[in-house]
């Protein structure tokens, strides 16, 4: 048949392509225009084979063999199959199980059953140099592609580069047009807009006052904060209380039994955020009205919550930052009661906790598990919320403003 198939290693494509753009191997350095670049792969294979394309096969890895956004989002692209290996972690780090051996049986499946006359390898591991020669053997032309190297050598076997019928190279100008560094140098995420009604706080000074019976024991949490150690065994400085009770302190408060007097009143609680650490008033009827909004899933039906997934797969990239401002536009947009929009904007900068938890678990739709104990690095929750509040502040600042403006 004369026609071509692209076979792609995507852990050497994208993990060179990070090396040549970012300096080192990671693909969380990196980020991808998986359109732009199926689109390339297309555009080069029928130009070097002079052959139509039949389709463009995708190995990759994921953990426990389930596809991640960018998986799902290649598998509904025309004339993409997507063949997920195992991901696994070992001493720390990430490596491809089975992906090898699939792009080997699917190379000489193809050769044997003349599916093609043509077929491009992007990849450099030798282990695929049989599948190659049982191709070759069956009458099929093997191209192999290259990622430039970082340091201008070979980054490809070269028992693969000796035994290929044609090589290219897929250069710097090539990888740019789908792929960039990220720029990693600054904070997780753009912080939102200033607040006014929040600014106030940050300003005054933390309270100083403590709770009776806390003098000594505040004191040795306030030295031992100072110098937690971390995972790694390090010391890390945390900041120390002030004095401020926090929930557990006052749920001990209300406990039977307790020796300590009730609460008093204006007790005040604390909660951390993108603007680091923010008083706030413990009130009843706040934690009532947060309770009465409604989540997305209540708002959301049959026919939307299908279009939702339609663009979580096609278009949403699955940036932290990103994931919070759909969420909070999809939310946003089926509010019945515009006061409900209010209500959440005066709890800025806590997220309810029921619309929380949902967000959340949205943003582990798109691989934002740090893999250990499935929870969302810290700094990614950081940025998903701010994306989160960002959108909303945009829209109620929006439908304040004076007419005209």
């Amino acid at each position: 048949m004369d026609r071509c198939i692209v076979l792609v290693d995507a852990g050497y494509l994208l993990g060179a392509a990070a090396s040549l753009l970012a300096g080192e191997p990671s693909r969380s350095r990196i980020t991808v225009d998986h359109a732009a670049l199926i689109q390339g792969l297309r555009e080069r294979a029928e130009s070097d084979t002079e052959r139509p394309l039949l389709r463009i096969y995708w190995f990759d890895g994921a953990p426990d063999r389930v596809p991640q956004p960018e998986h799902r989002r290649l598998r509904v692209m025309p004339r993409v199959t997507v063949r997920l290996g195992a991901l696994t972690r070992s001493d720390g780090r990430w490596a491809q199980k089975g992906v090898d051996a699939a792009m080997h049986a699917e190379l000489t499946e193809l050769a044997r059953n003349r599916a093609c006359s043509d077929i491009v390898l992007v990849t450099g591991d030798g282990d695929l140099l049989p599948g190659m020669m049982a191709a070759k053997e069956h009458g099929v032309a093997v191209h192999l592609w290259a990622v430039q190297a970082a340091d201008g050598d070979y980054n490809q076997s070269e028992d693969l580069v000796a035994e290929a019928d044609e090589r290219r190279v897929l250069d710097r100008i090539w990888i740019t047009k789908a792929v960039r560094a990220k720029d990693l140098g600054g904070i997780c995420a753009p912080s939102p807009a200033p607040r006014p009604e929040i600014a106030a706080i940050l300003s005054a000074p933390l309270p100083e006052s403590a709770l009776p019976g806390r003098g000594e024991r505040s004191a040795r949490d306030t030295e031992h904060a100072q110098a937690a150690p971390g995972e790694n065994g390090s010391e890390e400085r945390t900041p120390a209380a002030k004095g401020v009770p926090t929930p557990k302190d006052l749920a001990a408060l209300r406990a039977p039994g307790a020796h300590a007097p009730p609460h008093p009143a204006n007790a005040t609680l604390r909660w951390s955020s993108d603007k680091g650490w923010v008083d706030r008033p413990g009130s009843a009827a706040e934690s009532a009205e947060a309770a009465m909004l409604p989540t997305l899933a209540q708002l959301t039906s049959a026919e939307q919550r299908w279009a939702d997934r339609e663009e979580d797969i096609t278009t949403v990239g699955g940036d932290p930052y990103e994931v919070g401002q759909v969420f909070a536009r999809r939310w946003m947009g089926r509010l019945s009661d515009p006061a409900q929009l209010q209500k959440l904007s005066a709890m800025y900068p806590r997220v309810p906790h029921r619309i929380d938890g949902e967000l959340l678990r949205y943003a582990a739709r798109f691989g934002l598990l740090a893999h250990k104990d499935d929870q969302i690095d810290e700094h990614d929750r950081y940025a998903i919320r701010a994306g989160f509040w960002r959108e909303i502040d945009v829209r109620t600042t929006a439908e304040h403003a004076p007419a005209g403006e």
